[in-house]
């Protein structure tokens, strides 16, 4: 069972969020959300399996579905009927198996630069990311972190922060071979042929200075889901709900909160 922390409103009757992040996988990452989360929703956060305190192995086998299961057997643990679901990259994709997969435990979704199946672009980053790993190790790896995640002016102006992320990173890395089978589930991951399925009301985040995931990847969601809205944000690049989280959380309350 993955690790996860319970913010905000008590109660059986609460309107509950699930928050799941990207390839670090760490719960921790939506740190610039809870508080205002809090204050209208019960707030769960996890760490993705064979990350941060959830420690193990990501199956070889499974992908963003063995992923999903997590968070039905977390969901089920927790005795939660229906819930909201946000997801950044990785944890988008994982919303859009549980969506398609299990209409009915979905009330509304949030995709933070998701896709239906990745870009090639996406494709050379990985690879990338991959030839620093096994060729220069983790520490080139985790240095190069940053400049998939944030807009070079904002590294510039928190070079302490990235510095810190960089040694908590290093010190907390996942394992080459979690690394590797997650990059795989990004890049196996197809669900264009179940898009239409999927009707919950679902906002997509997207910003034009993502440097991983081409924002025309969300143009196409919002294209191919019946109620699907995207705001589309000019600046923010991957993280965006960390670059710019007031604006990001006001579009999330407001959204969750809309009649």
């Amino acid at each position: 069972m993955v690790h996860y922390d319970i913010f905000g409103a008590s109660g059986e009757d609460a309107p509950t969020i699930i928050l799941s992040s990207g390839l670090g996988g760490s719960g921790a990452y939506w740190t610039p959300q809870i508080e205002a989360l809090s204050e209208h929703f019960r707030v769960i956060t996890y760490d993705h399996l064979g990350t941060g305190r959830s420690p193990g192995e990501v199956p070889e086998q499974g992908g963003i579905a063995a992923m999903a299961d997590d968070v039905l057997e977390l969901a089920e643990e927790l005795g939660l009927k229906t819930f909201s679901f946000m997801g950044h990259a990785l944890g988008g994709l994982i919303g859009l198996e549980i969506a398609a997969r299990q209409p009915e435990m979905i009330d509304r979704l949030v995709l933070i630069n998701a896709w239906d199946k990745a870009d090639p672009h996406s494709g050379r980053c990985f690879d990338v990311r991959i030839a620093l790993l096994k060729n220069s190790g983790v520490p080139a790896f985790v240095k190069a972190q940053p400049l998939f995640l944030y807009p070079a002016v904002w590294m510039s102006e928190n070079a302490e922060r990235m510095n810190a992320e960089e040694a908590h990173a290093a010190a907390h890395f996942q394992g080459e071979q979690n690394i590797m089978r997650r990059i795989a589930a990004l890049r196996s991951f197809d669900i264009g042929d179940r898009l239409a399925e999927i009707t919950h009301q679902t906002l997509l985040v997207a910003t034009k200075d993502d440097l991983l995931v081409p924002y025309t990847r969300s143009v196409r969601l919002s294209n191919m889901m019946p109620h699907a809205e995207l705001a589309l944000l000019d600046f923010g690049a991957h993280a965006v709900n960390i670059v710019d989280a007031p604006k990001f959380n006001k579009l999330v309350v407001d959204f969750l909160s809309r009649v």
